[in-house]
């Protein structure tokens, strides 16, 4: 598992726009810290409450110089619809291939739902440098993180 000092693998993948650009972690790494907030899936009461709960604190992360993506193995159109029916402001990354999740080493199945190989729910706060300064993973993928504990852990890794 990652953990605080480790490097941050980067990764290529789609994000979930209506244009499907293409997305490079290491293009938004340098420009202050990076939260990846990965999560199962779109339009899951608990996934939509964490995305909608980022986006109520898009600002406070924005003042301190961070960007915010949500990952997911969602395709990238079920991600755009998902942005466009909660609101969400911030690009969220579609991981259909699985390398992100399976670099930062979260995949899980959720049989009940017939989810397989999709990411457990976690964050990274990733610094200038690429390197991990904090990370969370959710014991129970139901779980959300502490939002006032993410946004310290960005401000220190903006400091």
């Amino acid at each position: 598992m990652l953990e605080p000092g480790d490097t941050a693998p980067t990764f290529t993948a789609t994000l979930g726009t209506s244009d499907h650009e293409s997305f490079d972690l290491d293009d938004r790494l340098g420009d202050g810290p990076v939260v990846l907030a990965f999560f199962p899936g779109a339009f899951t009461p608990p996934c939509s409450s964490e995305m909608v709960a980022l986006q109520d604190h898009l600002e406070a992360f924005h003042e301190v110089g961070a960007t915010v993506l949500g990952v997911s193995a969602d395709s990238a159109f079920a991600q755009g619809a998902f942005r466009d029916e909660h609101g969400i402001e911030f690009d969220l990354v579609s991981d259909t291939a699985g390398e992100a999740i399976r670099a930062y080493d979260l995949e899980i199945d959720i049989e009940p739902l017939g989810l397989y190989g999709v990411a457990n729910r976690a964050t990274f706060v990733i610094d200038e440098d690429g390197t991990i300064t904090d990370s969370w993973v959710a014991d129970d993928p139901t779980n959300e993180p502490d939002y006032d504990e993410l946004l310290e852990a960005v401000e220190s890794a903006s400091s």
